[in-house]
Order: C-alpha cells, then structure tokens, then sequence
C-alpha cells in the first residue's frame, strides 16, 4: 500500500473509533476487560485417547481355553477398541485367576497390587458367577435341585453389590461392565434341563444390580452359546474356545461402542476458542 493511500485510511479510523465515545483509548481498554472467553466442547476424536482397562474376574477373563495364552477375549477386545473412532491405545491390566468366585473377587479387588491400578482405571470388565454356580453343584451334587440354586443366587447377588461398591469407592468415575454368564452345564448334566433356566435366572439378578449404578453396564453373552451353530466351547466343553472368545469381545465392543465410550465422552476436554 502506498503512503498517500495509508494516511487517509488511517485519519478514517481514528475518526471512526473516536465518535464511539468521549475518548477512543477508553473504548480499546474496556473492550479488553470485557472480552468473555467462549470454550466449545472438543469432538471425542480430537484428542485421541488412551484407555485403561482393568479386567477382573475367574477364567473367563484369565483365558483358559484361548490357544493363544494371551487372555481369551482381551486380544480381541483390545484390537478392536483401538480401531474406534478417539480411541489411541489401549492399556489392558488382566487380574482373572481361574475359579475365582464372587467372595475371592471381592477381597483380591483389596489386594495392593490392584488398588493402584483400580483408581486410574477408565474400564472395569468382570467376569464372575460361573464359579458360583458350579459351588452349588458341588455341594449339593447328590440332591441337585432348582430350589437351591435360587437360594444361593441371593448370594451372589449380595456379592455382588458389594464388589461393584468396593470399586465405586474407589474409583468412583470409572464405568464397569459386567459380563453375563453362558450355560456350558448341558453337555455336563444333560439331565437337568432347568439349566438354561438357572443362568437365565442369575443373569437377571446381575442385571437387577447392575441397573442401580449409573457408570455400570451389563453385556449379556448367553445366547451367543445357545444360538450357534459352530462349536464355540474348548476342549473341556466348559470354556470357550478361540471363537468362543472372539464372539465375546465382538459383543463386549458393541455395548462399548454404543454406551460406554459416548459416556465416557461426556467427560470433554475443553479449549479456548477466543481469538488472540
């Protein structure tokens, strides 16, 4: 720009910024102390996040039954977790032990070696129940009867309130998810045909729990076993096998997908949008 086209536009807007009010240094210095920053939620994909997984529970999460021995569903999950969408890395933490119950659960969520992890957590994913389940078997293999898998399931139901407190507790941010149980006991007590019943009755007690914290989520599995029509058990006939295990993380990444990761969301990062 030339200086004799500079001057002109420069007297302009002097003359324009002084017919605002008495002084036009007044009008620039209280423009500055009024400005309002205006923050604007960032996309869940802005910032790709990494996502801390603590799985817990008996061999389900443990992953007997994977031919791969690296923790039946969790490789699974875990690749397809880090395709979604926001999503950067995922760091999975696995505590199954196999034959845990809902009791040894609940005091090993105490454990030192778990307490940190648990705190930091985003994801809790519990695999507990069957363990329970086969307890009643045992214990009543000469009178098995529907009776006393009702009574025990109040048991398990207490449990487990008490595990989904204990990680409340201390982490109350973290969403947790607990996984249904499957009925593998057919091919065991083909005898007994209340067994569908039996695992249908204790998935509906897990749910009942389940349904009175917000941040918890329950992922039900059963008809996965019941409806195909491949063999998805391992060789014991009791765990699943590699695609038994595949099949699990797929429905564990729909609930993910569909609740979990948008609440998790919700917890935006925020950022300025005011112009410098």
């Amino acid at each position: 720009m030339g200086m004799y086209k500079f001057f002109p536009l420069l007297i302009l807007s002097v003359l324009f910024l002084g017919s605002c009010s008495e002084t036009g240094e007044w009008d620039l210095h209280h423009a500055k102390q009024t400005a309002v920053p205006v923050y604007e939620p960032v996309p869940a994909d802005f910032i790709p996040r990494t996502l801390t997984v603590l799985s817990a529970g008996d061999s389900l999460t443990q992953g007997v039954g994977d031919s791969t021995g690296k923790g039946g569903y969790l490789p699974y999950l875990e690749t397809l977790l880090e395709n979604e969408k926001g999503i950067k890395d995922v760091d999975f933490y696995n505590y199954g032990v196999k034959g845990n119950r809902t009791t040894q659960l609940l005091k090993r969520l105490n454990a030192p070696e778990i307490k940190p992890v648990l705190k930091k957590a985003d994801l809790v994913i519990l695999t507990i129940g069957g363990n329970d389940i086969m307890k009643v078997v045992r214990d009543h293999l000469s009178n098995l009867e529907y009776s006393v898998f009702m009574d025990e399931k109040e048991n398990y139901r207490k449990h487990l309130i008490q595990i989904i407190e204990t990680i409340v507790k201390e982490n109350p941010n973290a969403s947790i998810v607990l996984v249904g149980l499957y009925n593998p006991f057919s091919k065991w007590f083909s005898d007994i045909e209340e067994f569908d019943q039996i695992v249908s009755d204790w998935n509906q007690a897990g749910q009942s729990v389940i349904s009175q914290y917000p941040n918890a989520y329950f992922v039900s599995i059963e008809d996965i076993f019941l409806n195909s029509s491949e063999n998805l058990l391992f060789t014991d006939n009791f765990h699943p096998n590699d695609k038994g295990y595949e099949l699990i993380a797929q429905r564990l990444n729909e609930t993910m997908e569909e609740r979990v990761l948008p609440d998790l969301d919700r917890k935006p990062y925020m950022v300025s949008t005011e112009e410098n």
